[in-house]
């Protein structure tokens, strides 16, 4: 990695890692150590997501019009704000104002941190750079939450303050490493910095939907997002709990499994996944949370003891963890590849927003699914895990060969320009290559 994709990583760490330190305890923090309330708790966690899909459509355009450096910087600002806020916060409306605000400036990080790693990347290293991205994201959140919860304590709101206080610190710190960047001329996106903001703008919207190909993908990812995260701690953790009778503590052996896999699996998947076309990978890893869904299935509906479903439910989330390791090198550069020179930034941010959506959507119809709909739970998500496999099949017929295997593409040139005819030595015998010709290979 160069100068700048070191500190863009360094400051993707650090915010995942003072993510995890106060997101899993939001709830409890609110409800019980503040005793504002369930209501209220569901209504921080609801503005947390809600901020979001209200910023994340004007944050593409802005991200083109003006870079994603200083939106990065404004975005790390007001979430340090809204975290700092919260640890002081004790009424109501404090703390739903405070969600927001940190809700608003996380959601904005993603699309300016990827639309980064895009301007300092160039086909050949895009993949790895996003595979990076997503394994020091896990690692920051599972770092985080550990530290956290060592320190949280329900009894003392001061501990509150301090989980608060280090999150907001990282955020700041994240402004200072973002301020620091100095991007490098990508030659795979040339013109993908803001010269005319007017003419990079133009388009907007009406231009990314009457792009067929992104539309497809954004469907593919809202799927994507529905079926498996947006079920994590809400769906699929109700039905461990009524359907299999798993014990709380058993949903966070779950989720270490899960974090795992993908620490382990990720640069191993790494290979495989250059070499492959990115739809069928991804379609593959519809098959892969098919698979799944049916070890969930076994866990609450088999006739099995109770160790067996504790095995076959952290067997679910492990699996789940591996095609989550299959898709970070696949589908963010796929956004990459398919946004036109002059609009990186709308095009991360529509697919963040339809993330976003999927996450907000997935618990409302999973949650009740999962608690007391145990079979139709299962199968509907066995449906919508085979649907990836068909839309992503169908998705690799828009793409051209460039967008589907770029790899196979770059090895196809590196070919030509060792052996292009023109390029042999005096006398054109084959074989002899001029220096030129070794230059450019």
């Amino acid at each position: 990695m160069g100068a700048a994709m070191r500190r863009i990583q360094a400051g993707n760490v650090l915010s995942a890692f003072g993510l995890g330190f106060t997101v899993p305890y939001l709830y409890v923090y609110v409800a019980q150590v503040r005793d504002l309330g369930a209501g209220t708790a569901g209504a921080v966690l609801a503005a947390f997501a809600m901020a979001a899909l209200v910023v994340l459509p004007f944050t593409g355009r802005t991200i083109d019009r003006r870079g994603p450096i200083p939106v990065l910087v404004g975005a790390a600002l007001l979430a340090a704000a809204g975290a700092l806020a919260l640890g002081l916060s004790s009424s109501v409306a404090a703390v739903v104002l405070s969600a927001v605000l940190l809700g608003s400036g996380t959601a904005v990080m993603q699309p300016a941190l990827a639309t980064m790693i895009v301007w300092c990347s160039t086909t050949t290293t895009r993949t790895r750079a996003f595979a990076t991205q997503f394994f020091l994201q896990n690692l920051g959140l599972g770092v985080g939450g550990l530290i956290g919860g060592q320190l949280v304590d329900e009894d003392r709101p001061g501990s509150f303050l301090l989980l608060f206080g280090i999150e907001a610190a990282m955020f700041l710190v994240l402004a200072g490493i973002a301020a620091g960047v100095r991007i490098p001329a990508a030659p795979s996106i040339a013109d993908a910095r803001p010269v005319d903001a007017q003419a990079k703008a133009r388009g907007g919207m009406r231009a990314l939907l009457s792009h067929r190909a992104m539309v497809q993908l954004c469907v593919l990812g809202f799927v994507l997002f529905f079926a498996c995260y947006g079920q994590f701690e809400s769906g699929l953790a109700a039905y461990g709990t009524e359907a299999a009778g798993l014990a709380p503590s058993t949903l966070g052996v779950a989720l270490a499994a899960n974090t795992a896999v993908i620490v382990v699996a990720q640069f191993v998947v790494l290979r495989f996944v250059e070499r492959s076309r990115r739809s069928r990978v991804i379609a593959l890893v519809g098959l892969i949370w098919t698979a799944a869904w049916l070890l969930a299935g076994v866990a609450g509906l088999g006739q099995v003891g109770q160790a067996m479903a504790t095995a076959a439910f952290v067997g679910t989330y492990a699996l789940f963890g591996l095609g989550e390791a299959m898709l970070s090198p696949t589908v963010a550069p796929l956004v990459a590849d398919l946004a036109p020179e002059a609009m990186v930034g709308q095009y991360n941010s529509a697919f963040a927003l339809v993330k976003q959506l999927a996450l907000a959507i997935g618990p409302a119809v999973g949650g009740p699914m999962g608690a007391a709909l145990h079979g139709p739970y299962v199968l509907t998500f066995v449906l919508f895990s085979l649907g990836i496999t068909v839309l992503a099949l169908r998705l690799g017929g828009k793409l051209t060969q460039a967008q589907d295997h770029p790899f196979s593409v770059l090895a196809k040139s590196r070919v030509v320009a060792r052996h292009t005819p023109g390029e042999d030595g005096p006398g054109g015998l084959p074989g002899q290559r001029d220096r030129a010709a070794d230059a450019r290979a």
